[in-house]
């Protein structure tokens, strides 16, 4: 898949780093509020093996509250142009504001990570204008009341319903869908049982034809099974990217990325003598 001027063989599984440049998300706010140890925290994910560098600018844990417009660019646009000048690596932005997104393809970003998947106001005009990938993220509600009593007929179907309905949207918009992955949205207006359902079917969501991205990296739906807090989640988060990779899923979002590629190079290793029989 081409990420403006970086192509990226998503034919083997590849590890996305999360870079919150915001004072509140869950795992790591206020960790890299200051552009210096932002840029250091990239580095130190890059060389760990990360293929991507998501920046997000506005949290979107469980209650969070809403960031300005000029906010989220003060701080996404400067770490966008800062990691462009520096690395050679897809960065992403983690956004949903159409205003957000034109700025950041301008400073350098090559994908486009919508948890709304594109459903805000002119959202899909500026990301069909900015002929980048995007990945189209499903989440029941906004972040305030999301997990506030979520229910579904069907998790799987309706959240499969959904991104099918959005990828089309997209291409009638001008997207191409091999442009477009898809993300279920783990933590998203779930509760723990829709979160395990959609994590044991993720390859239904394969048979929608667009690439997958998935993060869960130490969200509760780990922290509930494991009883552990969030820094001690580390296990609990391999565990489900293995998971999901053996599902088919092509991008995996982490806080910990040295740990994650090994696990990751431990399977692909495995499945490439799988099929090989000893014949001695």
């Amino acid at each position: 898949m081409q990420f403006n001027d970086k192509f990226v063989d998503l034919s083997s599984p590849k590890v996305m780093g999360i870079l919150n440049v915001t004072p509140d998300s869950f795992s790591d706010g206020g960790a890299f509020v200051l552009a210096d140890e932002a840029i250091r925290q990239a580095q130190r994910m890059i060389e760990s093996g990360a293929s991507f560098i998501d920046v997000g600018g506005e949290s979107t844990r469980p209650g969070a509250k809403p960031v300005s417009v000029q906010e989220e660019l003060d701080r996404v646009v400067p770490i966008i142009e800062a990691l462009k000048q520096r690395f050679d690596t897809v960065v992403s932005v983690d956004t949903s504001k159409a205003e957000v997104m034109k700025a950041a393809v301008k400073a350098g970003a090559g994908l486009i990570n919508d948890v709304r998947a594109l459903q805000e106001d002119e959202a899909l005009k500026a990301a069909a204008h900015a002929q980048i990938p995007v990945c189209l993220m499903h989440m029941q509600g906004q972040p305030r009341s999301m997990q506030m009593s979520p229910n579904y007929q069907n998790v799987v179907s309706d959240v499969t319903d959904f991104l099918q309905k959005r990828i089309s949207q997209c291409i009638e918009a001008g997207i191409a869908h091999q442009d477009i992955l898809i993300d279920p949205g783990f933590g998203f207006g779930k509760t723990l049982a829709h979160n395990y359902q959609l994590l044991a079917n993720l390859a239904k969501l394969k048979q929608l034809g667009a690439g997958m991205l998935i993060g869960l990296s130490r969200k509760t739906m780990i922290g509930e099974v494991i009883n552990r807090p969030v820094h001690e989640r580390l296990a609990g988060s391999i565990s489900g990217a293995l998971l999901a990779v053996q599902q088919g899923a092509q991008i995996i979002r982490v806080h910990d990325v040295r740990e994650t590629v090994d696990a990751i190079k431990i399977l692909t290793t495995m499945n490439t003598y799988k099929d090989n029989r000893d014949e001695r």
